[in-house]
């Protein structure tokens, strides 16, 4: 009787451990994007890609560097035409040495500026409310997250996990891969704010890192023309940015933008994406990534699977 009673009650705890299981995989993920949207095109492509994926919750939208307001408006524009006004915005830090273009303006200029929030303390409140829940995600210049360690690094050290675009560590900037491979270069995110970087990087957090070395992958004409053309309410504002990034004068313009960002969002889909290896990073004074013997502070990915980052992307973002 006794061991009948013990083997039905170790039954219901594993039909119970196995349903809690499945809820929690099914929980969506919860990220805070702290993005610089506006300039290139790829973190509208990220975007975009986050509001396809139901398997995600965005917390919150901040933005980092140079006009931020003018980055929120865009946003509030982008997420209103898609259905998603109900994401919070928060404004970061603003910075005047911006030398890239705003290309994507006069899109912005139609949306409305939201009320302002401070990214910073959004980003700690967040953390405070969601301890070990969220991952950061932080696709370009890291001044809002250098400030948020200096503010509460109790606090930040709540996050979850911060995977950024940024750095180069054995492969710099490319236009083909059919070219020679340059050497390593000092990458935009991280040269931009080389302090904050260095702050990120000796924090203790868990960094999951999408260099480079793994992050340019090309938006090829067959995909490009699918996804603009294909008329759905993110793809229509895709659409719309695109056109004004490429029509803008500015030092990068291709037919084939990089989907840098992207490729953290993919990573974040399915890991398969994008392989990690544990490396000890070391942000150096001149904003080089430099890899470095030690105990592992981050993992990195050293190269992607662009097939398999197509499959991610193509499904989701082809859907109504």
């Amino acid at each position: 009787m006794a061991s009948s009673l013990s083997r039905h009650l170790r039954g219901l705890f594993s039909v119970f451990a196995l349903s809690c299981a499945m809820l929690a995989h099914a929980a969506p993920q919860k990220v805070i994007v702290d993005m610089d949207i506006g300039d290139d095109i790829d973190d509208a492509f990220a975007l975009g890609l986050l509001l396809q994926s139901p398997d995600i919750e965005i917390v919150g939208i901040t933005t980092a560097w140079g006009d931020t307001a003018l980055r929120a408006q865009l946003l509030e524009r982008m997420l209103r035409e898609t259905g998603h006004s109900q994401i919070p915005i928060a404004q970061g830090i603003p910075t005047r040495d911006n030398p890239q273009p705003f290309t994507q303006a006069r899109y912005a200029q139609r949306g409305k500026l939201p009320a302002k929030v401070d990214a910073v303390d959004f980003m700690l409140d967040q953390f405070n409310r969601n301890p070990g829940q969220i991952t950061l995600l932080a696709l370009g210049p890291l001044t809002n997250v250098g400030a948020a360690i200096q503010r509460d690094a109790a606090a930040f050290g709540k996050v979850r996990q911060v995977a950024l675009m940024g750095g180069s560590v054995r492969i710099g900037y490319s236009k083909s891969q059919y070219v020679p491979q340059r050497p390593v270069d000092k990458e935009y995110n991280i040269v931009s704010d080389i302090g904050a970087a260095q702050k990120l990087f000796t924090s203790g957090v868990a960094i999951v890192m999408m260099p480079l070395d793994s992050t340019q992958i090309r938006l090829d004409e067959v995909e490009r023309n699918a996804l603009l053309g294909h008329g759905s309410a993110v793809t229509d504002q895709l659409a719309l940015l695109y056109h004004q990034w490429i029509n803008a004068y500015q030092p990068w313009s291709s037919n084939m933008p990089s989907l840098f960002d992207v490729v953290p969002v993919a990573w974040m889909i399915d890991p398969s994406v994008c392989p990690l290896s544990p490396l000890r990073i070391v942000v150096d004074n001149e904003g080089y990534t430099r890899e470095q013997a030690g105990t592992p502070n981050a993992r990195v990915c050293l190269s992607s699977d662009q097939k398999r980052f197509f499959q991610v992307l193509m499904p989701r973002m082809l859907k109504d």
